[in-house]
Formats: C-alpha cells, sequence, structure tokens
C-alpha cells in the first residue's frame, strides 16, 4: 500500500491510498467515521478481477484537512485532482454507507471519466420527492441527522453533548465483526483520531444539497442494499434505483446495514464483468 500526502489546489492536503496494482482503477469511498484506506476483505477479490484501489480520507479525517461545508459535488472535485496526479483518465467508483452517496456525487461529476458505481446501503438525496427519509432509520440515526439539519454549528454541539451512537447492532453483526469485516472496526476506530470535524462535516453533506443531481448519472450503477438496514433504510436504495435511469438493484431480505457488505463481491464481479 503507498500512502502520500497530496497538495490541492486550494492549499488543503488529501491522505491518498493507492495499492498501486491492477488494470482498472476503483476509487472507495469510505463509510462514516471511517479512515479511508481501501477495503483489506476485498484485496483478494480485487487481485483476482485485476482492480487497483485508490481512495483518501475525506477531509476532516485522518490526514485530510477539514473543509467546511464540502458536499458531495466538492469532493467529487477533489476525486479528479488525486486521478490527474497519479495519471489515471477513467475507473470505477464503489463506496459503502455515506460513501455510496459520494461515489454517486463523482458519477453524476466527472461524467465520461466514471466507467461505474458500485454502491452498499447508499444513502439518497434529502428533500427529494417520494421519500420519507428518515422512516425506519434507528432512534440514534435519526437524532443525530436531525442536528444535522441546523448546520454545522448545531451539528458540533450535538457531538460535544457527549451524547452516544446506538447503531443496534444484532447478533448477525456481531458475528460479521469476528470475521474479515472486523475491518470496519479497525477504520472506524482511527476515524475520529483527527477529531470530530469529519464526521460533523459528513452528516451535515448528507441532509443538505449534493450539488449535483444522482438522476444525471449516465454511468452504469449496481446499488446493494439490505432490507433489514436500520442505519440507512433499504427505501433509500429503492428510490435511487427508481430514479437513475442506470441503475440496477439488488435488495437482500436478509442483511443489515453491516452484512450488507458481504456481497461486495457480487459487486466486484459485476465491475469486472461489464463491457
Amino acid at each position: 500500500m503507498n500512502e502520500t500526502d497530496l497538495q490541492l489546489s486550494d492549499g488543503r492536503t488529501l491522505h491518498v491510498y493507492d495499492t498501486g496494482r491492477g488494470e482498472v482503477p476503483v476509487f472507495w469511498n469510505h463509510g462514516t467515521p471511517n479512515l479511508g484506506a481501501p477495503p483489506e476483505p476485498l484485496f483478494a477479490a480485487s487481485e483476482r478481477l485485476g482492480l487497483r484501489w485508490i481512495s483518501f480520507d475525506r477531509p476532516g479525517y485522518g490526514g485530510s484537512t477539514v473543509a467546511p461545508g464540502r458536499t458531495m459535488a466538492s469532493v467529487a472535485g477533489d476525486v479528479e485532482q488525486v486521478a490527474d496526479a497519479l495519471g489515471i483518465d477513467r475507473f470505477a467508483v464503489v463506496g459503502y454507507s455515506g460513501g455510496g452517496s459520494y461515489a454517486l456525487g463523482i458519477a453524476a461529476v466527472l461524467g465520461e471519466r466514471v466507467r461505474a458505481a458500485v454502491t452498499l446501503a447508499a444513502i439518497a438525496p434529502y428533500g427529494v420527492d417520494g421519500l420519507d427519509w428518515f422512516d425506519g432509520m434507528v432512534a440514534s440515526g435519526v437524532a443525530s441527522l436531525r442536528a444535522a439539519l441546523g448546520g454545522r454549528q448545531v451539528k458540533e454541539a450535538w457531538e460535544a453533548s457527549g451524547v452516544e451512537y446506538d447503531p443496534e447492532f444484532t447478533a448477525q453483526d456481531h458475528a460479521l465483526f469476528e470475521g474479515p469485516w472486523g475491518w470496519l472496526g479497525k477504520v472506524a476506530g482511527g476515524g475520529l483520531t483527527a477529531g470530530p470535524y469529519g464526521l460533523i462535516d459528513d452528516d451535515v453533506s448528507y441532509v443538505t444539497p449534493w450539488g449535483c443531481d444522482p438522476t444525471t448519472i449516465t454511468a452504469p450503477m449496481l446499488l446493494l442494499h439490505g432490507d433489514r438496514d436500520g442505519i440507512i433504510p433499504s427505501s433509500h436504495g429503492r428510490w435511487l434505483a427508481a430514479h437513475c435511469p442506470t441503475a440496477e438493484l439488488r435488495s437482500f431480505p436478509a442483511d443489515s446495514h453491516f452484512t450488507i457488505v458481504e456481497h461486495a463481491d457480487s459487486g466486484l464481479n459485476w465491475l469486472h464483468n461489464l463491457p
């Protein structure tokens, strides 16, 4: 794994990861609150399929400079600078949880540069017609994201209050964490080391305009979502599938927000088999 600090055109720094091998470049977009390291549990599949992982800590996480007010569209601009610095023209995007929404933002903004997008439990834009955005979400998630609706300062105060987030893990989730996908705990553990601003700015970005429109994406899209997801309810995946013309939705009745990652290999196979 190559790790570098890239200085962007506005003077900010992004901490970038690059596995450096593979014929097909794929940008990984991490969840909240995580570091941006590429997904180790998928390395074996990516070696087999010839995929090269590139990623970075989103602004405010790890070694990347905080960027108040960032959006899906502004982070897509960061991806463009990373791709240019690495000499990469076209690439795919993959994202988990909120990172799935950032992956869709990249595809919407960068158009022809994105050959395909795969998401696991992506969030739909807030306030869109035909979606009860909070319906089915765990109580902690509703409270946290309603605080984000008040803006960055309100969300900052919410996080400083000492409130604890309860993801309401299931027995299946705990079993998942005992295996290779225990890696999620590793990247989550380091996600807040640099402070709370990565999480704060993520959550604010989920409830404010993206700065781009996912329904305009022209690249093929595969949306994977578990019907037992209480963090990002499966209605978000259904809304995206219904409104994005190039999207295919695969729903998994028995899977949660966490166990959906066990289907990520199938998403990579789909990506590899595209013409």
